[in-house]
């Protein structure tokens, strides 16, 4: 598993760590309506899945920011975030913030995608920061565990990933 800290104290993760050629992990989260939403929902589709503890914290703000703002130049990517936050909570978020480009799904039910993922940190019970890219082939192309849960992701690594994967 990834070796993970938040504000430097190591932190315990629930479920499979995913790597770069593995199919990539069925979960279902909720929409902001409370809908359930699959990995499928998104297919023929690359993904970009933009993972974050909360959105009402400014790593976690920032990080959506600026992947909503990268949206209109990545095509036929759909760009996921998911959190513990509930589905009300993100709706809220989005619209004071402006965030139309990325879909916000809430993990808080039952950590079906923080467990599939190899995200979800127990002592929390929030989801530690990553990245994945997945492509329409449901095969993950891009990983990334963010060492330190309150550092930023490779965001250009990120992008690049999404641009290239099919």
């Amino acid at each position: 598993m990834a070796n993970i800290t938040f504000k430097n104290n190591p932190v315990t993760l629930l479920g499979n760590e995913v790597k770069v050629g593995d199919k990539a992990p069925d979960f279902t989260v909720l929409a902001n309506d409370l809908t359930p939403v699959t990995l499928a929902d998104s297919k023929d589709s690359v993904r970009l899945i933009s993972v974050v503890p909360s959105l009402d914290t400014g790593v976690c703000d920032a990080q959506t920011r600026r992947f909503n703002e990268e949206a209109a130049g990545l095509g036929n990517v759909k760009i996921l975030t998911i959190s513990v936050d509930l589905p009300f909570a993100q709706k809220r978020w989005c619209g004071a913030n402006g965030i139309e480009n990325v879909q916000t799904l809430s993990d808080h039910r039952d950590l079906s995608f923080g467990e599939a993922y190899g995200v979800a940190i127990q002592e929390l019970r929030l989801l530690a920061r990553a990245v994945f890219v997945v492509d329409s082939s449901d095969t993950v192309t891009y990983v990334e565990y963010v060492s330190e849960a309150t550092n930023h992701p490779n965001y250009e690594a990120a992008l690049e990933a999404a641009k290239a994967a099919k």
